[in-house]
């Protein structure tokens, strides 16, 4: 998370019932300057603190978990009832895997951009950060650290262990990317950002087109 004070408890009372059943639930701040990490204290585990950095704070978060599967789940993302038995029980067949996702906001290409996610990460097997993307701790091996692209590069690294499961319970993700930057633009500007990184271009530069 990072500067998330506005949803923070919300997403985690949502993980409440997933702490009652034992699992355990590891929060990483980035450094937010709005009180996030003290609204998320109590509804925790523990509360680390980390570099800014989505693969760097999901990597520390996997250093100090005890379990042996994992789950990376955005702040503004929810994950579906009963998801624990699911992972699970995908976990017994597969080293990795990710949900479907729907995408909440005003704008009703929100739901093809959500399908089109879905669809694309079936064909493919990459699965992106809005997914929930889970994994057998054996399996793991770390995100790669760079700044943008980090889903895509440790899909492709999963993927020689084998393909995603590929559940079809949904999480549900904020649109609020999509509707403040335009949903058309972004749609372009990801394109465009997976077109140049699979180019080759460089993660840091890719970083700061997505920046601006």
């Amino acid at each position: 998370m990072l500067d998330e004070a506005a949803g923070i408890g919300g997403a985690l009372e949502a993980l409440a019932p997933l702490r009652r059943a034992g699992h355990e639930v590891i929060v990483v701040d980035g450094g937010s300057q709005d009180g996030t990490g003290e609204i998320a204290s109590g509804l925790c585990d523990r509360v680390l603190r980390s570099a800014r950095g989505r693969a760097v704070q999901m990597n520390a978060g996997a250093a100090a978990a005890t379990g042996e599967a994992l789950v990376f789940l955005h702040a503004d993302t929810l994950l579906p009832g009963g998801a624990d038995q699911q992972i699970l029980k995908a976990l017994k067949s597969r080293p990795w895997g990710r949900f479907d996702v729907e995408i909440e906001g005003r704008s009703p290409l929100l739901k093809l951009v959500a399908w089109c996610m879905n669809q694309r990460s079936r064909l493919t097997g990459i699965a992106t950060g809005d997914q929930a993307i889970f994994v057998r701790r054996d399996a793991f091996k770390g995100f790669p650290e760079i700044p943008l692209m980090e889903d895509v590069e440790f899909s492709a690294s999963m993927r020689r262990l084998g393909a995603p499961a590929c559940l079809r319970a949904r999480v549900r993700t904020s649109g609020r990317r999509w509707e403040t930057r335009g949903v058309l633009r972004t749609i372009f500007l990801m394109w465009s950002l997976r077109l140049r990184h699979f180019l080759g271009a460089r993660p840091e530069d890719l970083a700061r087109r997505y920046a601006r």
